[in-house]
């Protein structure tokens, strides 16, 4: 990357805090909790459904994080994330296959390292075509680059499986300390290990001078390339680097499903993790974990439940870009200036105010979802059915204009309260910024 003298320092990292023992805990603080948050869980949860969601979470914290580093950091649309998270995946699968029938010794640990390697080997690959140019062109080249791979893995059967995928068995490599990895217990610390990692390195990348010039690419290329950096040099290498640490979660997930299918491929699995990044929040680094943990979740909580879990998920997309479009991690960050100028008492009350009737028509959509769902697809089992353990007939008026008065009335009770806490909001943020001016 061309670099004009004296451009460079615009966009270091800021400094770190002169306290000695100050600094040690702003900077390693969070993560040795983490640490110890990631340790202690599965004492905690230790039911096998419990370990099998924090794994998937895990290897998804990954992937999310991953394409965070196009879209919230260097501002590149892609809609062909899964290419290098199925990608790696399967390698990862070819790897353990082989090392487990006559091929040299390797550790299961070491295998993510596989799939590390193919999605940067592929994400160089595709990112010199892709990232010659930005925006809508982008995303559309991503499209497509994505349903050529996703297609093609129909095609060459030899290598991707078919449509039944390629399976093998992690507990046929050569065991690392004793450890075979044959239990859930086991595969989660591997996972979790290797996503502490994963996350700590992706991090460390935002608090250098790269990850402020994919920033600054991200707000204003023409500006960049004024000042002697390359564009199109600093979208290709973020692409390349998202592609590794994009490959490195599928082979966590070639690990712990002992399976990879076109499926993991296509453009279901790349909507997911777009999912993931805009309800978790792509302005800062800690909105995709947040939106990977959530919506991990819900999928696996949701999917027992009910079988129109998808359209819940597209309903809430909906609604974070339209009334949230920071995420989650943007709604938090708001009400930071009120916890440290203690006034966030102020607007809990008009929260709880908003939160009644929002649940009230979330309550009433969902029903009227699920009687439509009952009517059409599942119309073979007759319209009787439960909601919320309440017994009720699809077909009948009752519970359609119970649904009716949730949705209508609740939604404008929650527009009225959104207003005040709003308002409330407004207001405690003036005291604290009075108080800010004043002293």
């Amino acid at each position: 990357m061309s670099e004009r003298t004296g451009a460079a320092p615009a966009f270091a990292a800021p400094p770190l805090p002169t306290g000695r023992g100050a600094g040690f805990l702003a900077i390693f603080g969070p993560w040795i909790a983490a640490a110890v948050l990631l340790a202690v869980l599965p004492q905690v949860l230790s039911s096998g459904l419990a370990l099998s969601t924090l794994s998937l979470m895990g290897m998804m914290i990954i992937f999310a994080l991953s394409y965070n580093m196009l879209l919230g950091q260097t501002g590149l649309l892609s809609f062909g994330q899964a290419v290098f998270f199925g990608l790696g995946g399967f390698l990862t699968v070819h790897a353990m296959n082989a090392f487990t029938a006559d091929g040299p010794p390797l550790p299961l640990v070491a295998l993510p390292l596989v799939g590390a390697a193919a999605g940067l080997f592929f994400g160089i690959v595709f990112g010199a075509v892709s990232t010659r140019r930005a925006g809508t062109t982008f995303a559309m080249i991503t499209l497509g680059i994505g349903e050529l791979v996703s297609s093609s893995a129909l095609i060459l059967r030899h290598f991707f499986g078919g449509e039944e995928g390629v399976s093998t068995d992690r507990t046929g490599l050569a065991p690392f300390l004793g450890l075979t990895f044959g239990s859930q217990l086991q595969v989660y610390y591997l996972i979790s290990g290797w996503c502490f990692v994963s996350v700590a390195a992706m991090y460390a990348l935002t608090r250098t001078p790269f990850g402020r010039i994919c920033n600054a690419v991200r707000d204003n290329p023409h500006r960049v390339a004024f000042i002697g950096y390359d564009p199109q040099r600093v979208r290709f290498l973020s692409f390349s680097l998202s592609g590794l640490f994009a490959g490195i979660a599928g082979a966590l997930a070639a690990i712990n499903f002992e399976i990879m299918n076109a499926g993991q491929l296509g453009a279901t699995q790349s909507g997911t993790v777009i999912l993931m990044a805009f309800i978790g929040g792509v302005g800062s680094f800690g909105g995709p974990i947040i939106g990977a943990i959530l919506v991990t979740y819900l999928q696996v909580a949701l999917s027992d439940i009910t079988d129109a879990w998808q359209l819940y998920f597209g309903l809430l997309f909906i609604a974070m870009v339209m009334f949230a479009p920071d995420g989650i991690a943007g709604l938090l960050a708001r009400q930071q200036p009120l916890l440290r100028g203690r006034q966030l008492h102020r607007v809990l009350p008009a929260y709880a105010l908003a939160l009644v009737p929002g649940l009230a028509a979330v309550a009433g959509l969902s029903l009227a979802v699920e009687m439509t769902n009952r009517l059409t697809v599942h119309a073979g089992d007759g319209p009787a059915m439960s909601f919320l353990h309440v017994p009720l007939r699809a077909d009948a008026i009752v519970p359609w204009l119970v649904a009716a008065i949730l949705f209508a009335g609740g939604g404008w009770l929650f527009l009225r309260a959104a207003g005040v806490a709003r308002q409330a909001y407004d207001e405690a943020l003036a005291v604290v910024q009075g108080r800010g001016r004043t002293s």
